[in-house]
């Protein structure tokens, strides 16, 4: 009787083992192309393989038939430029100098990057989209590995006018590397895809890095007509506005992933695609029209719905085919993950993602993480096991996940000790995650 468990064990670690001889095999052959899509401010379940039963996003479905889906996948912020900076840096925003959102100064050129790390390997690197983590010479792109930029530096654009969407004076905001371009009346999607496409074309026997962070579905609500018309049925005009742009997100997605394989490129590039966070509640928004599902909270919140979000990976022949990961991770773990499938040194410095290659191989491999913390203009939370304490402006939470992942339950009268607990812990990590 005790045979047949050891059996299956000795099963899985093999399995395990041959991913990552597949892994070491395909590096070792040729170098791994790499693609990272960031969405923006897309909803914890607003996708058909997250649970959504009224939008179409047939092209991201398929990219997690191919690869591995994430349900319990945290990023660093509930707010753009944080969370951009703990995922290219591997690092907590405190750590990597960039708690809160930028305009101009931005995270400092001292703090170093996957594309960094990828440019130094002889990778031809380069950003599409969306940067929002400086403006100066020392802040922007080109400062930070990325060979090639197209995009706007700042938080968001009109699509057609490429103007900074938020505030006056008007401002103009979209840019070749160091150089303003202008493309008036032009979909910003649309340019996003045609620079890609050149970029893959370019790069067809170099190894190449691209961070396609997408505007979308990021207000201005700006979806194509032949999105917004699919969706004239749905009762709410809110919904109706971002299901036509997380359509319209995902059709460009679909684009880029064709031509990847148009270009007999597929079968050796790691593709990742998430969210930099929650969906937004914003006014310029319209107050919401994503879904955080079962989820409490959005954007700018460190309830789940703000911080948990969809993410999915995929690399053919060596991540397993239509498989989903319970395990705890984060977008932080992303930059160990990512130079460990490539074959590439980290940089000697502190990072705090830690590489989950095994537990992508192996759905029993338990996570590498028991802990995790965010901070936000004052507020904190805490996870902690099943345990998560959400310290907001007015009050202190603690949840048990475990039986109540919607955080309606304030359970911390009646668990004074794990409250002390959980807010020591937070008070230890503030000053830690200060360290360089």
């Amino acid at each position: 009787m005790k045979y047949f468990p050891s059996f299956k064990i000795l099963i899985r670690c093999a399995a395990c083992t041959v991913a990552l001889l597949a892994a070491s095999a395909l590096t070792a052959k040729e170098p791994l192309n790499v693609v990272l899509i960031l969405a923006d401010d897309l909803g914890s379940v607003d996708l058909n393989c997250y649970g959504s039963d009224d939008l179409s996003t047939p092209n991201i479905d398929a990219l997690a038939e191919r690869g591995v889906r994430f349900s319990q996948f945290y990023v660093g912020s509930a707010i753009c430029s944080p969370s951009r900076a703990a995922l290219l840096t591997g690092r907590y925003p405190q750590r990597a100098q960039l708690p809160r959102n930028t305009n101009y100064t931005g995270m400092p050129g001292s703090q170093f990057t996957m594309a960094e790390l990828f440019q130094g390997a002889g990778y031809r690197t380069a950003l599409i989209g969306k940067w929002h983590l400086g403006e100066t010479p020392q802040t922007d792109p080109q400062a930070q590995g990325f060979d090639e930029f197209f995009g706007h530096r700042r938080g968001c654009i009109d699509n057609y006018s490429h103007f900074f969407y938020w505030s006056g004076p008007n401002r103009h905001d979209l840019w070749r590397d160091r150089t303003e371009v202008f493309e008036p009346g032009e979909y910003f999607p649309d340019l996003m895809v045609r620079e890609t496409k050149r970029f893959f074309q370019k790069n067809t026997e170099q190894p190449f890095f691209l961070y396609l962070a997408l505007n979308t579905p990021h207000y201005p609500m700006q979806a194509e007509q032949k999105f917004v018309e699919m969706y004239a049925d749905l009762a709410d005009p809110n919904r109706q506005r971002y299901a036509a742009f997380v359509t319209s997100l995902d059709d460009k997605v679909g684009q880029v992933l064709a031509e990847l394989d148009r270009l007999g490129l597929a079968e050796n590039t790691l593709v990742v695609f998430m969210s930099d966070h929650g969906h937004s509640t914003e006014d310029r928004a319209f107050g919401g029209g994503g879904s955080a599902g079962p989820y409490r909270g959005a954007k700018a919140t460190l309830w789940e719905g703000g911080i948990r979000v969809p993410c999915i990976v995929s690399l053919p022949a060596v991540i397993p085919a239509g498989e989903v990961r319970d395990q705890l991770v984060t977008s932080m773990d992303l930059f160990p993950t990512i130079a460990e499938y490539a074959g590439l040194t980290l940089p000697d410095r502190k990072i705090d993602g830690l590489s989950i290659t095994n537990l992508i191989a192996d759905a029993d491999i338990v996570s590498p993480h028991s802990t995790w913390y965010w901070e936000l203009y004052g507020r904190w939370a805490v996870r902690h096991g099943q345990w998560k304490l959400v310290k907001t402006d007015n009050e202190t939470f603690l949840s048990d996940l475990s039986k109540d992942l919607s955080e309606r339950q304030n359970l911390a009268a009646a668990y004074p000790d794990v409250v002390k607990e959980l807010s020591d812990m937070h008070k230890a990590w503030k000053v830690e995650s200060l360290l360089q």
